[in-house]
């Protein structure tokens, strides 16, 4: 059950779970605020609790809005894009054979017709995109189950606007998120990790993250590093 609040001029989103105490989480990769609290506290509650904690949800909403960020799409040559991280200059060159993208020295080349829209050109690069994601994920996820000691029956890749990856205990299924492709490799690890850790325990409070520890030492920095390259642009 979910519902918002407005504390200090700034939209929070409420979720009441079976849980025993209260979390906060900024939400990449636009900074929404999100507090996770057992069902049965009051709204009063959790307008406290909020307020309790505004100095700190606004350092990190700021974060986020300095982060640097690109500007919209147009999918024309010249433009900047990513792939593991690494930055390429798109060339867009016309065909009536059939759309393509692929990638030559520092640039990736997006083969579509001359009169395809930036839509159109936008939807043929987010499908490269997911299959060059998908390619790698069955050796990362292998790589990863080998040292968590858990493993989904299912994994789906879509875009999503908040969150790197979802995990649904309960049909042990695992969603990524598109953007991870551009993104470094080891990002990619990371959220597989911490997905998987969700197996185990629902929750993001200290037994979470002592798997964390334990599985992924380094879980901490790269979560860091993720959170600090550059996002896409979004509405």
């Amino acid at each position: 059950m979910e519902d918002q609040i407005v504390v200090s001029n700034i939209e929070i989103l409420v979720e009441r779970k079976d849980i025993k105490n209260m979390y906060i989480r900024i939400l990449p990769p636009d900074g929404k605020v999100k507090i996770t609290v057992p069902k049965s506290i009051t709204d009063d509650a959790v307008r406290m609790f909020a307020i309790s904690r505004i100095a700190w949800i606004k350092r990190q909403k700021a974060n986020f809005e300095n982060q640097s960020r690109q500007t919209k799409r147009q999918y024309v040559s010249g433009e900047s894009h990513y792939l593991w991280g690494k930055r390429y200059r798109l060339e867009v060159v016309y065909s009536g054979v059939r759309n393509d993208v692929l990638i030559k020295g520092d640039k990736i080349i997006l083969q579509v017709r001359k009169d395809s829209t930036t839509e159109q050109r936008e939807y043929v690069m987010e499908e490269w995109y997911r299959e060059q994601l998908k390619k790698v994920i069955p050796a990362s996820l292998a790589k990863c189950t080998k040292i968590v000691g858990k493993s989904p029956d299912e994994w789906r890749v879509k875009n999503m606007r908040t969150k790197w990856g979802t995990c649904s205990p309960s049909k042990k299924r695992i969603w990524l998120n598109l953007q991870l492709a551009k993104k470094t490799p080891e990002c990619l690890e990371y959220v597989i990790t911490h997905e998987l850790v969700h197996l185990y325990i629902k929750n993001h409070n200290d037994e979470f993250r002592a798997y964390m520890d334990q599985f992924y030492p380094s879980w901490q920095i790269v979560k860091k590093q993720l959170n600090e390259q550059m996002l896409d642009w979004m509405e």
